[in-house]
């Protein structure tokens, strides 16, 4: 018997029984005035009775029409409201999983997130974008469940649970820099580059690999002002305010025609880390893991 209810059918009548106008109907429905015919005529043939009489006047509800509508309008408002419940009841019982990451979303782990969610049903991942220059400080209070960060780390509270993505550290210069149209530059060179810093909470270890103060040989790094993510560290640099040492991955995911990037020989190659408070960690975290290093093997 189910299977003869058409329940587009059902929803045509119930809006034309009040609008007792067949375009208007159609407007409310976003369906042709023709299309609202051949709804209400199939509805007619299914049920075995003229349910709505028309002339070229007026349109109304015929006798059994308005019984029929006076039988259907509370049952087809209960099937609704179960509808609405079930449907609340399931989101709510959506397990989600905050994912932060630095800048921007690279490919490898939008591939990842897919793969995770369809493996997991009951799960659903939010991404949440943190600052590049605090790392840490959003795993660690809570904000997020997990990162995808910059290395190093060393945080004896927070878990290791993946690195990928190595790559030789670039610098980002404005397109008008002299720099702008080298093949690379000597780890050495950037004491003639003014670096912008960044301002946030990341340890001293965390800043001398991404935002250094001073070359491998120990001459110093001129820095001015600061950026707290990867965005307005970018803006600056456009601007001509200064350089930004930046992961090979985030070069390649923003591309801008006031940017130049050009590679930096001599520093240790930048990496990626997926990490999660080791108190917190979960067969959530350590399967989203699993996910990501297949998705980046």
């Amino acid at each position: 018997m189910a299977r003869e209810i058409d329940f587009h059918e059902i929803e045509c009548f119930l809006v034309l029984a009040e609008e007792l106008h067949f375009g208007r109907t159609g407007e409310r429905l976003r369906v042709s005035q023709s299309r609202v015919s051949q709804l209400i005529r199939s509805l007619e043939g299914r049920v075995g009775a003229r349910l709505v009489e028309r002339t070229s006047r007026r349109v109304r509800l015929s006798e059994f029409g308005a019984d029929f509508l006076e039988s259907l309008r509370p049952s087809y408002g209960a099937l609704v409201s179960v509808f609405e419940d079930a449907r609340s009841r399931a989101r709510s019982t959506v397990e989600r999983v905050r994912i932060g990451f630095q800048g921007a979303v690279y490919e490898p782990l939008a591939r990842a997130l897919t793969v995770f969610e369809r493996r997991n049903p009951p799960v659903a991942v939010d991404l949440v974008e943190i600052p590049l220059a605090d790392p840490f400080g959003a795993v660690r209070e809570g904000g997020v469940d997990a990162a995808v960060v910059l290395t190093p780390v060393r945080e004896p509270d927070l878990t290791l649970g993946l690195t990928f993505s190595r790559q030789p550290q670039t610098l980002a210069l404005s397109s008008s820099h002299p720099f702008a149209g080298r093949e690379e530059i000597g780890a050495e060179e950037l004491a003639r580059v003014r670096l912008v810093p960044l301002a946030g909470r990341a340890p001293a270890y965390w800043r001398q690999v991404n935002s250094p103060r001073v070359t491998p040989g120990g001459a110093r790094i001129p820095q001015e002002g600061g950026a707290v993510t990867l965005q307005e560290g970018l803006s600056l640099v456009a601007a001509g305010r200064g350089a930004l040492l930046v992961c090979g991955a985030a070069a390649e995911y923003n591309r801008r025609p006031d940017v130049t990037y050009v590679p930096v020989t001599g520093l240790a190659a930048s990496e990626l880390a997926l990490v999660w408070r080791t108190a917190a960690r979960g067969s959530r975290l350590t399967a989203f893991a699993a996910v990501l290093a297949e998705t980046v093997a």
